[in-house]
């Protein structure tokens, strides 16, 4: 609310995301500009965010509570979609004069921190993790990941981390300190409705999920087999889909049975109700960022299986069943732990909960985001 903000109004610009609302393809970064932009308009200030419109997957509105979209067209080739989008969100900014603060999302796009710099904007990036690691990037894309973190270590007014990790990582490595904002957790409540839950065939408490990209980055070809393995008799539900043609989803299909079922795009309350309504959640990833779909299934008092990679960790400690990143039969004891103890994951689970609406709340994500913007030189 604007009586949030004693500080005068920002106008800001934020890109680097896909769309908000989220459309195909959506990720954790449309998840946070859907939470984000709003409670900065809220809060006093105008923002402008820019999304992406693809070949066939087109969000078409112009204003999203408050926040003014703007849409260029973008190619579906993997790294070169953001990079053209990003060049037309730059060029706009500069030339029409959208913003003084520019928000963007994504390390590997800190190199238009150099144009907007140099013609008098405020610059501040959101680094989720340490990119140049995850699986789906060409041996060129991690060169140009790793040259891309030498310039937002310096380039732009400030880096601002999500993932305490990767925080860390670039302190020790760049001699700098750097801030650190969370995500939240919060989720809108939803009313009943088992539409969704009927789309798909699916029981209340009778299927595990999964919602993201399907990428290998998300260990979904340990989850599949895995879950395969396991004693449940239950469904396993994959939401989500490749954001560019992929012959990953064949390969997890190749490995399925008819106990799997894959969901494809659902999006709004309805991903809501999916994990409402679910026996547990997985998250498998071998990288990651500190994952708002974790903190969403927290905040929501739901039982939850995590890879144990340090950013899960962090998020979780010790509220949730934690198996051996990358180990297909580590995973699978614990979804045959969860089979044999329900008892136990929902005590974790409301622990979980408690945790999540104390440590990672939206409000105060928009306030020290709103701090940071408003304090750099």
């Amino acid at each position: 609310m604007k009586g949030d903000t004693k500080s005068k109004s920002l106008r800001i610009a934020a890109f680097g995301f896909r769309s908000i609302p989220p459309a195909e393809g959506a990720a954790g970064a449309d998840k946070f500009a859907m939470e984000l932009f709003p409670r900065l308009v809220r809060r006093g200030h105008s923002v402008v965010a820019y999304n992406r419109k693809y070949a066939g997957v087109h969000v078409g509105v112009d204003d999203y509570k408050g926040v003014k979209i703007k849409t260029f067209k973008t190619v579906r080739r993997k790294g070169f979609d953001t990079f053209i989008h990003s060049f037309k969100c730059t060029f706009d900014i500069i030339f029409n004069n959208t913003a003084k603060i520019v928000h963007i999302q994504n390390g590997g796009n800190s190199i238009w921190a150099l144009p907007l710099r140099l013609f008098g904007k405020k610059v501040f990036i959101s680094q989720d993790g340490i990119d140049w690691k995850r699986d789906k990037w060409p041996w060129y894309g991690k060169i140009y990941l790793k040259l891309s973190a030498v310039i937002s270590a310096y380039f732009p007014n400030e880096i601002i981390f999500d993932n305490i990790i990767a925080k860390h990582f670039f302190e020790k490595k760049f001699k700098k300190e750097f801030k650190f904002i969370p995500f939240g957790s919060e989720v809108d409540k939803v009313k009943e409705d088992d539409a969704i839950l009927k789309r798909y065939e699916l029981e209340r408490q009778g299927y595990y999920l999964f919602v993201g990209r399907l990428i290998p980055d998300k260990g979904l070809h340990y989850l599949v087999p895995a879950f395969t393995a396991s004693k449940s008799s239950k469904k396993l539900v994959l939401v989500g889909g490749s954001p560019n043609p992929s012959a990953y989803e064949s390969e997890l299909k190749s490995l399925s049975n008819s106990n799997i079922v894959f969901a494809g795009y659902v999006y709004g309350d309805d991903v809501t109700r999916l994990m409402l309504n679910c026996y547990c959640y997985i998250q498998p990833s071998d990288v990651e960022g500190l994952s708002p779909v974790i903190l969403s299934v927290m905040g929501l008092g739901v039982p939850l299986i995590v890879s144990d990679i340090e950013e899960n960790k962090y998020a979780v400690q010790d509220t949730a069943i934690q198996f051996q990143k990358s180990d297909i039969g580590s995973l699978t004891e614990k979804i045959n732990f969860a089979e044999d103890n329900y008892d136990v994951m929902k005590e974790l689970a409301a622990k979980a909960k408690t945790r999540a609406l104390r440590a990672f709340n939206w409000d105060t994500v928009a306030e020290e985001h709103e701090k940071v913007f408003q304090g750099s030189d």
